[in-house]
């Protein structure tokens, strides 16, 4: 695979508002490992390869166990993560999937029972980055680097 273009040297300033965004969500109050759960999954979803590498990368660094990385494609089927990891998780495929899924009611009232409505906005603004990180390095093809 070839990358297309840079998108960072071909839009800068798009690119250091992304960045700005990208900051800010970390800063809202949400678990730093739940955050690449969900970065990783709508990756897995969206088929981006650099992603997956680095949000996987991400939670080995903060700790998180090889088995939980390798499981997160089928977290529903393990047991491996906690009830609000899993409302975020069909969350994040709901909201990921919005043109099929619609996201469904049953979705959204896992979500509240495990978020605060604060919380759940600031959940799918991470959702929302993520899938534009994600089509602009599919988009673009970006690479990993060995």
């Amino acid at each position: 695979m070839t990358q297309r273009l840079d998108f960072y040297k071909a839009s800068p300033d798009a690119m250091k508002a992304l960045i700005a965004l990208d900051v800010a969500v970390g800063k809202l109050g949400l678990e730093p490992a739940l955050l690449d759960l969900v970065k990783l999954r709508a990756s897995q979803i969206n088929g981006c390869a650099f992603c997956i590498e680095l949000h996987a990368s991400d939670l080995r660094k903060k700790g998180d166990s090889e088995r939980r990385i390798q499981t997160v494609s089928v977290w529903s089927d393990t047991p491996f993560f906690t009830p609000r990891e899993r409302a975020a998780l069909a969350w994040t495929e709901a909201v990921t999937r919005v043109a099929d899924t619609h996201v469904p009611d049953a979705d959204y009232e896992g979500l509240l029972a495990h978020f605060t409505e604060a919380e759940c906005v600031n959940l799918t603004l991470v959702i929302g980055l993520i899938n534009s990180w994600n089509r602009l390095s599919v988009g673009f093809r970006k690479t990993l680097t060995a």
